[in-house]
């Protein structure tokens, strides 16, 4: 049995193409039948998440079961396999074992150290297991998996490195201010009532906000999650505390109206589709405000002009964006005069390709009294003309090697359209989108996304105690591999245990027939000396070879005792599939640790 996984995530791939790539509950469930049908697969299981799409296999061939999960994948997530090879990755045996129990531990989530994944990894294991592509590796494998989760959780501090996704995603709607005080007060719309949205939704109620309203496509989902917001946050009033929650259900029909009175929403749903688009939203910000909500650059779309007003307001003070007024010179001059630097100087000139600077080092040549003459105070001429024209020209030589200069400063600051405050906040955790990302260039709305909490958790600090995960990880990683070599080789010593009983056994029949009168009492004392004496010769070498077999590389043990003892492979395999059907009825009712 060998371990492969081939997947894509956060990490290897970019949103659009994780949008694209996500599979609902219907194609998981076709697609582990499909993986197990196929040739090179014997067990499957997938962990779909809003950041990562990851197919699990044991495969009896490394190369054809790339070829195959990697097609299966592109077949059922709808893109095609040209198109999303560039973004798989593939792990193998130990590393696949070191890959999932890595992201068991949260560490190789968009948010170091989130806890949620344990319960993604829990429920892709049941509904491996309730299509039967789940067999002993990988039951095994994912059990383990949580169980190293759950010790990282509890035996270091990996919770202080990260949060959940939502935590997180508060916090960049924030600002970076305490999500308790920004949210106090506050009415949210929560869209879905699935386990996103459901902790969402706590999350929201223990920051205090003032109302949740949970809209979902199945009432009554939204009644019970309602309730239970009710029950757990809605008593604090009675016991002094003053951020009672008031929880009501809707139905999603409701959500254009309650958009309008929202402060907040958070949205994870299961559509396919845009749960909001860019109009509802404007039209939403509008009507409570009775300002538009114009995009960048143009006009709303219910026809507001509140981003034209405010870009008439800055124009003036934009620097000019016009070209250069002198023949031949490729700079923009304007710009750079503006900007307070030499137009001769290296500062001006970084980033230009090699033709450009051979081209600005002649105008220098050809030109340079005029335009020190013309130059305004403090803009030009700051170094003597002929300095900086041997400077350009030694600068023209040397980028000739490489085609540009290298940028020796950053860009001066580019004057920014001031915008207002947002009041509407929007948190979409769906994969893919609930949110249009146009929402991004609304005027008074702040959306965050998967998309930009990959770029913000790229940043984000990482606790020192996720070293102590990894020594963990590695630690379980080696006791993993050293069981499930282990495991390998017992069908082999069991076979030849078997063999060296029917040896036993045809010997002392052998003696029955050549003293046949010999008495039950001395019989049975015999039978017992050569089974004691087989037992012995046996033991040492059984013993040892589990040991080695343990060991990396220890799999040759296995075929070395089926050559020495010339043992039936066969023989070998139906201990196997014994062995795999006694834990059968264990692995089936016991789908993750308690």
């Amino acid at each position: 049995m060998s371990l492969l996984v081939v997947g894509l995530s956060h990490r290897s791939a970019p949103v659009s193409v994780l949008e694209r790539a996500a599979l609902n509950a219907d194609a998981q469930v076709k697609l582990l039948q499909d993986t197990v049908a196929a040739e090179p697969a014997t067990e499957a299981a997938v962990l779909a998440t809003c950041n990562r799409i990851e197919l699990y296999a044991d495969v009896d061939k490394f190369h054809a079961g790339v070829a195959e999960l990697s097609t299966l994948l592109a077949q059922h997530s709808g893109v095609g396999l040209e198109e999303l090879t560039p973004y798989l990755y593939v792990h193998y045996e130990d590393r696949a074992v070191h890959h999932l129990f890595s992201v068991a531990c949260g560490l190789d989530s968009m948010v170091v150290g989130e806890g949620q994944i344990l319960g993604q990894i829990k429920d892709s294991l049941a509904k491996a297991q309730d299509v039967h592509s789940a067999g002993r590796l990988l039951n095994d494998l994912f059990q383990q998996a949580l169980r190293v989760g759950k010790r990282a959780h509890s035996e270091t501090g990996i919770d202080r490195a990260g949060q959940s996704l939502v935590t997180f995603g508060l916090e960049q709607l924030s600002a970076s201010n305490a999500v308790e005080q920004w949210a106090r007060g506050k009415k949210a719309l929560v869209i879905g009532a699935g386990s996103m949205s459901s902790l969402a939704a706590a999350t929201l109620a223990r920051a205090g906000v003032a109302e949740i309203v949970v809209a979902n496509r199945t009432p009554d989902r939204a009644e019970r999650l309602a309730l239970l917001l009710e029950e757990h946050y809605g008593q604090r009033l009675a016991e002094g505390d003053d951020t009672d929650v008031l929880a009501r259900a809707v139905p999603m029909e409701s959500v254009p109206v309650e958009l309008t009175r929202a402060d907040l929403v958070v949205s994870c749903t299961g559509a396919t589709g845009l749960v909001l688009t860019a109009e509802a939203v404007a039209s939403a910000v509008e009507g409570r405000t009775g300002a538009g909500a114009a995009e960048s650059g143009r006009v709303s779309p219910s026809g507001g002009s509140g981003r034209t007003a405010v870009a008439a307001a800055v124009r003036g003070e934009l620097p000019p964006t016009s070209l250069g007024a002198e023949d031949g010179c490729p700079l923009d001059l304007p710009v750079a005069q503006t900007a307070g630097f030499s137009v001769l100087g290296e500062a001006a000139v970084a980033g230009m390709a090699a033709a450009d600077l051979e081209q600005h080092a002649a105008w220098v040549d050809n030109g340079v009294t005029r335009q020190q003459n013309a130059a305004p105070a403090g803009a030009l001429g700051v170094l003597d003309p002929a300095e900086e024209a041997d400077a350009i020209a030694a600068l023209a030589a040397a980028a000739a090697a490489v085609g540009r200069v290298p940028e020796r400063r950053k860009p001066e600051p580019v004057a920014e359209i001031p915008r207002p405050e947002p009041t509407l906040f929007l948190l979409d955790l769906a994969m893919p989108r609930d949110i249009d990302a146009a929402v991004h260039r609304l005027v008074g709305v702040r959306l965050v996304d998967i998309e930009s909490l990959a770029d913000a958790s790229a940043d984000a600090p990482m606790a020192a105690d996720v070293d102590e995960v990894r020594r963990i990880v590695a630690d379980e990683v080696a006791a993993f591999g050293a069981a499930l070599r282990a495991a390998h080789i017992t069908p082999t010593v069991v076979a030849l245990r078997t063999m060296a009983a029917d040896v036993v056994a045809n010997e002392i029949a052998r003696l029955d027939g050549r003293l046949p009168g010999l008495d039950d009492k001395h019989r049975a004392e015999i039978t017992q000396t050569v089974k004691r004496v087989v037992d012995k010769l046996l033991h040492a070498p059984t013993v040892r070879v589990k040991q080695l077999a343990a060991e990396p590389g220890g799999a040759g043990y296995a075929d070395a005792l089926r050559t020495l003892f010339d043992l039936d492979p066969e023989t070998v395999a139906a201990v196997s599939r014994a062995d795999g059907a006694d834990d059968e009825p264990e692995n089936s009712k016991n789908r993750g640790p308690a």
